[in-house]
């Protein structure tokens, strides 16, 4: 194996790009830099480098086309003059000129015809007879000599440029088909208020408006993430992840509980507000599955360990229902609705709560039912339930004569002991008189 073959094989490994796509670099990089030493703007240079025995090949390569018209060509001849002009004004005044009307409907009337990359079929048939439209024209091209230090200079630029354009060639298309997953990163830097985070091979920007409020993270942290966008710009694909998406909380519940990931259990809408609160509505139809208590898992096992990712996020596991209002009353859970009416045509929900629930089911900040509202869909009003006054006790009647049973019941005793305390005073005051008038004549 050839040194450079050994070169190739390496950048192709550590690049994660195909050995093909460095075999077209390097032919792009020698076809400049002939273009640099030897070509001219008229040719389309095409450069064949062979690996094994390091000779060179060099084609001018044209497309066939059909022949131009002679109103095409007119324009063609006008359109030049007209640049040409145009050129040297902008030489004379130094300022830069916009083309002209009449210079932009000539462009849109002739048919576009590039003389570096195409030939006229009748041009064509001159070289060759049975040349026809869209058939390949490669004129062999001789060497003159060795390529001189700006080709040279100018074929690293080309090798630089173009590997970099494949690796971001395959990240884009790598991580376009991951769109949507958790993927876990390492915090690299911070720019700003917002981070970066590296995966792997690619590095991902977590803006400050994506993260959880309040989560503080080092660098070197290891975090997960949901891949929100690839964004192809100029300088190449830009990875945008989250941690505040509601698509992240979905990602978390199907990793953490396998009933989710086989679709036993289905995750049918998703409210949060990223580092306070989330809902998420889950639904089964298999009979004896239980979705709450399997988000749940055994003594919070599963939940834990998703709020635990959500830096201590609260998530409320709602049982979703098609019937609107059972939907809504288990949104507003923890809160205990007594009545729901539902306005169809307007898509407006009045709940009733009882008076001490009525804090409970708005919420603080009104975040419950707010949350509610997005879980739903629905508009929900709050109304606070209206409970009659206890009528007053009416008088008791004397046909009652159980209640004056009991009544004289409970009198009775009181009126024998005051009877008795009666008797024993007039006993009292009776011995007293008795004793005094014994005593009186012995006085006399």
């Amino acid at each position: 194996m050839s040194e450079l073959k050994k070169i190739i094989k390496q950048i192709s490994t550590e690049k994660g790009i195909s050995e093909e796509s460095v075999y077209e670099t390097i032919n792009s990089a020698l076809a400049a830099a002939y273009r640099k030493d030897f070509g001219d703007l008229s040719q389309n240079i095409v450069a064949e480098y062979d690996i094994e025995t390091g000779g060179l090949k060099v084609f001018d390569e044209k497309t066939v086309v059909e022949d131009l018209t002679e109103e095409e060509n007119a324009g063609i001849e006008k359109l030049k003059e007209m640049r040409e002009k145009r050129r040297i004004e902008m030489e004379e005044t130094g300022k830069q000129l916009e083309k002209t009307l009449e210079e932009e409907q000539i462009e849109e009337s002739i048919r576009k015809f590039n003389p570096k990359t195409e030939i006229e079929l009748k041009a064509a048939k001159e070289i060759k007879k049975s040349y026809k439209i869209d058939d390949i024209i490669r004129t062999p091209l001789e060497v003159p000599g060795e390529f001189g230090r700006m080709a040279a200079q100018t074929a690293k630029q080309v090798i630089i440029q173009r590997l970099r354009e494949a690796e971001r060639d395959i990240i884009f298309s790598n991580f376009k088909e991951r769109l949507g997953d958790v993927l876990q990163g390492i915090v690299q830097k911070r720019d700003g208020q917002n981070m970066v985070i590296d995966l792997d091979n690619a590095n991902a920007l977590l803006p400050y408006t994506e993260q959880i409020k309040n989560e503080r993270f080092r660098l070197g942290d290891r975090i997960k993430v949901v891949l929100l966008a690839v964004d192809e710009e100029g300088k190449g694909p830009i990875l945008r992840v989250s941690r505040a998406t509601p698509k992240f909380v979905e990602k978390l519940f199907v990793s953490e509980i396998p009933e989710i990931a086989n679709g036993v259990i289905a995750i049918k809408a998703i409210a949060r507000e990223a580092g306070s609160r989330s809902k998420v509505a889950v639904y089964t139809d298999e009979e004896g599955i239980d979705p709450i208590g399997s988000c749940i898992g055994q003594r919070g096992s599963r939940i834990q360990t998703i709020i635990s990712e959500l830096n201590g996020e609260k998530v409320d596991i709602i049982q979703y229902s098609d019937n609107p209002v059972k939907f809504i009353a288990q949104a507003l859970m923890p809160a205990k609705v007594t009545s729901v009416v539902l306005d169809e045509e307007n898509k407006t929900a009045t709940v009733s709560v009882p008076a001490d629930q009525l804090s409970l089911t708005i919420g603080r900040d009104g975040q419950n039912v707010r949350l509610a509202v997005k879980l739903t869909g629905w508009k929900i009003n709050i109304k606070e339930q209206y409970i009659e006054p206890t009528p007053a006790p009416k008088e008791e009647s004397p046909e009652k004569e159980p209640e004056a049973a009991v009544e004289t019941a409970e009198e009775k005793p009181v009126e024998k002991k005051e009877k008795k305390a009666a008797k024993k005073k007039t006993t009292k005051k009776k011995a007293v008189a008795d004793e005094a008038a014994e005593e009186e004549p012995e006085t006399k």
